[in-house]
């Protein structure tokens, strides 16, 4: 028999450029800056240390300093633990992973409190630098890092077949842009808070065609803790938590681009971990009243929304523009602002999702509120959505 999960207190670092060049004579340390946000969650979620018997990291970036930065933190925090002490890597789903990895620690009976946590310092990094170790990390170092076959070049791809295969137009997949600044500026956590209009996005400098300056992710650090424990806890604090109902994950087999023939903006893999999160929560995407997903480029917040069924399929765009996936439309999507603009410190982009829906299923998101939301879905993907990894959440109060 498994044990029910929740998450009873969370916090994050305001996505920023925190880092500093290498050659600079003060530096932000990036131990002291997550263990600030491990002591916010923790307090938050009124949970006394001793009780803390997991960590699950998300691995940093590779140009952090210090290595084995799990068992590094358990020593800064003075934080024993009977569970485990573990970091996870995964691309973009790393936070994510690092959240289940927390997550089966009480599902199993192996803890009662477990933190799933991390911190991704990038914005000083040489931008060569950082985009060669990206070509690497995320494609094929036979195909595709040779060509220069970026990851924004995917979806740019992506977003040149979805205009012709649903005679959308580019006009239609920034109006995402314009929308999630608009819930940004209302976010004391994002990146951007600047309001844009549609002309602004469409007046940007192309990135990869058809995708411009405001179309695409900023680079970003951040850091965040998510304080998972036993339902019968939660319960126990008589505090407002967030119940996990469901999740599911599916890997296509394919890396980032496949070389087989298949239908490129189906997002197969978001559509199956989505059945499988639904199945096991007991609802239908209809059920949903929030959604937030992993999309770094305004084509994949489209593609994505359609998988999971929150809105038809070739509609997504359309239907962004007219404002149904807008707060206080139909079903609101990245009511945090999205990668465009809460920003995407990416090894810990997931946990900002979580976050978000945390904020919202326990009434604390302010003028972003949604009103009555009760159920809540989030993604996380590896490379082109070639896997995926869904999760439905519930708040209780």
């Amino acid at each position: 028999m498994t044990r029910n999960v929740a998450i009873l207190g969370a916090a994050a670092l305001p996505v920023a450029k925190w880092q500093q060049p290498r050659d600079a004579e003060l530096q932000v340390l990036e131990h002291e800056v997550l263990a600030k946000v491990v002591i916010e969650a923790v307090a938050d979620a009124g949970i006394d240390k001793s009780e803390i018997s997991s960590l699950a990291f998300a691995q940093p970036r590779p140009y952090t300093q210090q290595k084995y930065f799990a068992t590094f933190i358990a020593n800064y925090l003075r934080l024993p633990c009977t569970g485990s002490v573990q970091e996870v890597l995964g691309n973009g789903m790393t936070a994510a992973l690092a959240f289940e990895a927390a997550a089966n620690e009480i599902r199993l009976g192996k803890s009662r409190v477990a933190l799933a946590l991390g911190i991704n310092w990038e914005s000083a990094i040489p931008a060569i630098e950082h985009m060669m170790n990206s070509m690497r990390a995320t494609g094929d170092v036979d195909f595709h890092a040779p060509f220069g076959f970026t990851p924004i070049s995917w979806y740019a791809m992506d977003a040149a077949r979805y205009i012709h295969e649903f005679k959308s137009s580019r006009a239609e997949l920034a109006s995402v842009s314009v929308k999630n600044r608009r819930h940004a500026s209302l976010n004391p956590i994002a990146q951007f808070k600047k309001p844009i209009t549609l002309d602004e996005v469409l007046a940007q400098k192309p990135i990869v065609e058809p995708l411009g300056l405001y179309e695409v992710p900023p680079r970003g650090d951040g850091a965040a803790c998510i304080v998972l424990v036993d339902e019968d806890i939660a319960k126990a604090s008589g505090k407002p938590y967030v119940l996990v109902r469901g999740k599911g994950f599916f890997h296509e087999g394919a890396h980032q681009i496949n070389e087989v023939p298949n239908d490129m903006i189906a997002l197969i893999s978001a559509q199956k971990a989505g059945q499988a999160a639904y199945a096991e929560a007991g609802v239908a995407a209809a059920d949903i009243d929030l959604a937030e997903l992993y999309a770094p480029c305004t084509i994949i917040e489209v593609l994505a929304s359609e998988a999971l069924g929150l809105v038809p399929r070739g509609q997504g765009a359309r239907l962004c523009a007219e404002g149904a996936t807008s707060l206080g439309g139909r079903i609101p999507v990245c009511t945090s602002g999205g990668l465009q603009s809460r920003g995407h410190p990416a090894h810990v982009t997931p946990f900002y999702s979580f976050f978000e829906v945390w904020e919202q299923l326990t009434g604390r998101a302010g003028e972003r509120q949604v009103a009555a939301a009760r159920l809540a879905v989030t993604s996380a993907e590896l490379g082109n959505y070639n896997a995926a990894m869904v999760h439905v959440l519930e708040g209780v109060r």
